[in-house]
């Protein structure tokens, strides 16, 4: 067994050269309190050290790199041709990054770390039996031999082992398919190509700087799930997922309560820890919604298909009905999400409630839900994310109370949202790649033609329906415009003129100021109130109407009345 002091002595080195004088300042790539994997890599986690960044900062260079878990040395020297490489600092580097004083800054430097041993998945089993016998369900385990891989000669090309091995091309990883008896047990996606080789950790699970890493980050996913054959990680990356909402951060790290209320669904990690019951990730909640926030890395899960079936579906705002077969998924599926594709249960959580692990709701209602909306609130419109209500017909007011239960036709669709925004596709060529659908964006009207007799047809449905719902929206918005300057009480007018109606922070359709404080919001009629709230729901759906087109015109025309009322009384 070999101490860390031994594997420090016998680490493995990797050239990563800069001109540090050649980087211009920025901000360093290392701005939270917790590393994440910044780069991909075939293969996920890499085996050995890899550069990231070289930037100028007042006192000198930053340097900074990615890899496995262990003791890294910087190394520098002036000249190229010399050949001696100088140790700088000490050979227990444990951060990943390095800043070098002025008087080294135009140096050329190299990274040398822990030298990669992988040992296979066998190995962890000893601590980890059920995760392990878990993940050898999945695909994952299987990618070796996976039939069409084997068929496209994936076995033998050496493009394609590092992401259906283990450590393939390193010291100690997968060799090739002639030598499969002696490294068999490296095929396949196993442990290490998530978190690191495991060798030295399986040797001496005691030593804590031998641990294999945890990484959530989507790039650990992202050096295999890409290029035109697999372009998951590409696609993710333009979504809305992969960002982190710049004043979302701003109050996560300005209040830690903040983490919990809103980094439930705009941090992967804050997310995560909630779903698993750890510690809220403080200092660590500047991550995106990735790959694992969604997926379940470890294991198949098994869900009902709440919309299974052939049934005949009657829309109870228009009296409109439709035959509808669900019949893709069947009735029991199973796949790696952490939640269902569909549910018709309904599901609203305030940023204020104790956090609900709801797996019997879709996977998108998760975090696109109301949030507890109500027209009674007056500080601010509904949030950004009624989607899931919107389509049940489950949120806002009508002229004869609140909303119940009036879902639109695409509510039962057994997919539910993933049916429209998340199309997919196999892989023709380069130039016409696969599609899978995670850039959660409507890209074809095809998938439509089934209902909607064909692409075109569904197609300008959705232009006439956006359209129509676009115009009402000003119109319900200019009603409430001419209220706030006719009506509304005259500190009201005199105060905030147009945005007298608002919200005391108004929403996207009334820019310029704030609205009228808290004690100011009494001043406004119910009506008015019960108005701003259906105007918003409709306009912070993001569908115009097309989610539930139905329900989106309910819910504007009893706005309309409820203004007309309040300003021709």
């Amino acid at each position: 067994m070999k101490s860390s002091q031994d594997l420090r002595a016998n680490q493995a080195s990797v050239l990563l050269l800069a001109a540090a004088v050649v980087f211009a300042s920025g901000q360093s790539a290392s701005a939270q309190n917790v590393q994440h994997l910044t780069i991909t890599q075939p293969g996920g986690m890499p085996g050995l050290p890899v550069m990231t960044g070289i930037e100028r900062v007042t006192n000198g260079v930053t340097v900074t790199w990615d890899g496995p878990s262990g003791y890294y040395q910087v190394w520098q020297k002036v000249n190229l041709k010399d050949p001696k490489w100088v140790a700088w600092g000490k050979d227990t580097n444990l951060v990943r990054n390095a800043t070098i004083p002025v008087l080294y800054s135009n140096s050329f430097f190299r990274v040398s770390g822990p030298p990669p041993q992988y040992t296979g998945s066998q190995a962890c089993a000893q601590c980890h039996q059920s995760i392990h016998d878990a993940e050898l369900k999945t695909p994952h385990a299987g990618a070796f031999t996976d039939i069409a891989f084997v068929a496209e000669g994936g076995q033998t090309n050496s493009s394609c082992l590092a992401c259906h091995t283990v450590g393939y091309g390193l010291p100690t990883g997968f060799v090739s398919l002639a030598n499969y008896t002696s490294t068999n047990r490296l095929a396949g996606v196993q442990c290490e190509n998530c978190h690191g080789p495991a060798g030295n950790h399986a040797a001496n699970p005691d030593d804590p700087i031998a641990v294999p890493r945890v990484e959530l980050a989507a790039t650990v996913c992202g050096g295999c799930h890409t290029t035109a054959r697999h372009p998951t990680y590409d696609e993710w990356k333009t979504s809305g997922h992969a960002e982190v909402v710049p004043d979302v951060v701003s109050a996560m790290n300005s209040d830690t309560n903040n983490i919990n209320s809103c980094g439930r669904c705009h941090s992967g990690s804050a997310r995560l820890s909630l779903v698993k019951n750890q510690p809220l990730p403080v200092g660590d909640a500047d991550v995106s919604l990735g790959c694992a926030t969604c997926h379940d890395p470890h294991a198949n899960q098994v869900w009902t298909n709440a919309l299974n079936g052939v049934f005949v579906f009657t829309n109870t705002l228009t009296g409109g009905y439709i035959t509808i077969t669900n019949n893709q998924l069947g009735a029991v599926y199973t796949n790696q999400l952490r939640y269902p594709l569909s549910s018709t249960n309904y599901y609203s959580l305030t940023t204020s409630a104790t956090f609900t692990n709801a797996y019997n709701i879709n996977v998108c209602a998760q975090c696109h839900n109301d949030r507890g909306a109500a027209w009674t609130s007056s500080s601010r419109p509904p949030h950004h994310s009624p989607q899931y209500n919107m389509l049940l017909g489950i949120v806002g007011e009508l002229t004869n109370g609140p909303a119940t239960y009036q879902p639109a036709t695409h509510a039962m669709l057994e997919k539910q949202c993933a049916a429209c925004h998340m199309q997919t596709a196999d892989y023709v060529s380069e130039a016409q790649p696969a599609v899978t659908g995670h850039q959660f964006v409507v890209n074809s009207y095809e998938v439509c033609a089934a209902c909607h007799k064909d692409a075109a047809n569904a197609q300008a449905l959705v232009v006439s329906w956006t359209g129509v719902t676009t115009n009402f929206i000003q119109t319900v918005k200019a009603s409430l415009d001419l209220w706030a300057t006719t009506q509304a009480p005259a500190a009201l007018q005199a105060s905030y003129g147009t945005r007298a109606w608002e919200y005391t922070t108004p929403g996207d359709l009334s820019p310029g100021g704030p609205g009228p404080n808290a004690n100011e919001q009494a001043l406004i009629p119910d009506n008015i109130k019960k108005a701003r709230y259906n105007l918003y729901l409709v306009l912070y759906d993001g569908s115009y109407g097309v989610h539930n087109p139905a329900y989106a015109q309910s819910l504007l025309y009893a706005a309309y009345d409820w203004v007309v009322a309040e300003t021709y009384q």
